[in-house]
């Protein structure tokens, strides 16, 4: 089993009526997946858009998996969970339904054509560090470093907890 870390984003309702329940739905159905299981998902945080301002704002949260799964093999399940969310591919950095990142998988980097681990823009995302900092306070992201030092070099203003 290895430890990995899947960050979650929403700004469309979707089938789902809201980008709160479209994160909601997807942490239900991260538990789901074969020959993973669950540990534990952070609060939700409401960030602004990166990329094109003409949006609305995003809700976001980092879940803590385990699994038996290689890297592909998770990648191909969250993108089934993505299209399941009605996630549509028209926009780099648009607005979606559901967009789900391995940010960490273990310890490994993997740089592909499918995939990228860690996540390339994990260290200036404070939307993606905080909630990884919530689920693991001594989290260390190889090649970056110490989680809490890469937060402590960001603006955070503009991420609020959800109640």
């Amino acid at each position: 089993m290895i430890i990995v870390y899947i960050g979650l984003g929403s700004n469309l309702g979707g089938d789902f009526a809201s980008p709160k329940q479209n994160i909601a739905s997807a942490i239900e159905a991260l538990g789901e997946i074969q020959s993973t299981q669950m540990i534990s998902a952070s609060s939700l945080y409401e960030s602004k858009p990166v990329g094109p301002q003409d949006q609305g704002d995003y809700i976001n949260a980092v879940v803590k998996l385990e699994t038996d799964l290689d890297a592909i093999a998770l990648l191909e399940c969250l993108q089934a969970i993505e299209n399941d969310h009605g996630r549509e591919r028209k926009q780099h950095w648009g607005p979606r339904t559901l967009d789900l990142d391995i940010l960490l998988f273990g310890d490994q980097i993997i740089d592909n054509e499918r995939l990228t681990v860690p996540h390339a823009e994990i260290g200036n995302r404070p939307f993606v560090l905080v909630p990884l900092a919530e689920v693991e306070p001594d989290c260390v992201i190889p090649e970056k470093g110490l989680v809490a030092d890469l937060i402590s070099k960001l603006d955070q203003a503009g991420l609020k907890v959800m109640p």
